[in-house]
């Protein structure tokens, strides 16, 4: 086997998908959109690895790294090698050319950090690279009904109303909160600065798929202290943007989150009664981090009890 590297050229997607066949994992599909000729803007490399078989040169694998706006304190990393062609060193040899690119990221920025499913070769290969696990994440689809729907107030339509609202996506509030509950949840790999148009790209205008949201607000407030009458809008307590999917009966993806702010208690109460609403009539599919203390906190027991069950295998985030 004589193998040979050279940068990505167009065609080389076509050529490896017939070598490869679909991909084996959630993140080998999403990794593989990646894949597309270096550039300066977006900063990104990509090698090919040719077999070269009586002069005919077959392209076997490919390495890409990238810088990314988000999570901008890491370069995303993927290697993908023929199965036929595995455990003969490409792999190694690739991820030591990736590593030397990465060294001249224009951000300065060296450190990698890719997506593998445990018990997979991909995970194996990470492990060997010295790629450790940063962070577990789940497709949770929780079923109709899961939660006891909650009581707002005096029970009546009018309490709920207060405190249950329909809420544009393009609310500047609800971007707010969006952001810096994102942030918080992501401590463990800094997403950077997310002001609101960066906010609104990203979750919540048309483009990122969002079509709808709902938000769980305190009690109405009075903003002239006790004694007078409430008349301002509590706070957003919890916030679920739905997104747009394929089939009706699928589930409905929704990103569900609280202000960070709140207390863990009040956090976990404020997540588990929003999700008792979304979900009380169709199946919700969430994605959660063990980071996401308050919603992993209300999703274990359903899962636990059968009322909510992963799609899927996990995915752990890994990196130097």
């Amino acid at each position: 086997m004589a193998v040979e590297y050279r940068e990505w050229r167009e065609g080389d997607d076509l050529a490896l998908l017939e070598i490869w066949g679909g991909p084996e994992t959630l993140p080998a599909q999403q990794f593989r959109a990646a894949l597309a000729p270096s550039s300066n803007a977006p900063w990104r490399r990509c090698i090919v690895a040719e077999d070269v078989v009586d002069g005919v040169a077959i392209p076997v694998a490919a390495a890409v790294v990238h810088e990314a706006s988000l999570h901008p304190e890491r370069l995303w990393a993927y290697i993908e090698v023929a199965k036929d062609h595995r455990r003969n060193g490409i792999g190694a040899t690739l991820l030591t050319m990736l590593r030397r690119e990465a060294e001249l990221a224009p951000s300065g920025v060296s450190k990698l950090r890719s997506k593998v499913e445990p018990g997979t070769p991909g995970a194996a290969f990470a492990a060997w690279a010295g790629l450790a696990p940063i962070q577990r994440s789940q497709l949770v689809v929780v079923h109709p009904e899961a939660l006891k729907l909650p009581v707002f107030g005096d029970g009546s339509e009018e309490a709920a109303s207060e405190q249950v609202e329909d809420l544009a996506t393009g609310s500047v509030e609800l971007s707010d909160v969006v952001g810096r509950y994102y942030t918080a949840v992501h401590h463990w790999d800094n997403p950077g600065e997310l002001g609101i148009p960066t906010v609104q790209r990203m979750f919540l205008d048309d483009l990122s798929g969002a079509h709808g949201a709902v938000v769980l607000r305190a009690p109405k407030a009075s903003a002239f202290g006790t004694g007078v009458p409430a008349s301002r809008k509590g706070k957003i307590r919890a916030f679920a943007v739905s997104y747009a999917t394929g089939n009706a009966d699928d589930a409905s993806e929704v990103f569900l989150g609280h202000e960070p702010a709140l207390d863990a208690g009040d956090a976990a109460q404020a997540v588990g009664e929003l999700l008792a609403l979304i979900a009380y009539q169709h199946p919700v599919l969430l994605e959660v981090d063990d980071a996401m203390a308050a919603l992993r906190g209300v999703l274990d027991p359903l899962l636990a009890q059968g009322k909510a069950h992963v799609e899927g295998a996990d995915t752990q985030v890994v990196s130097d």
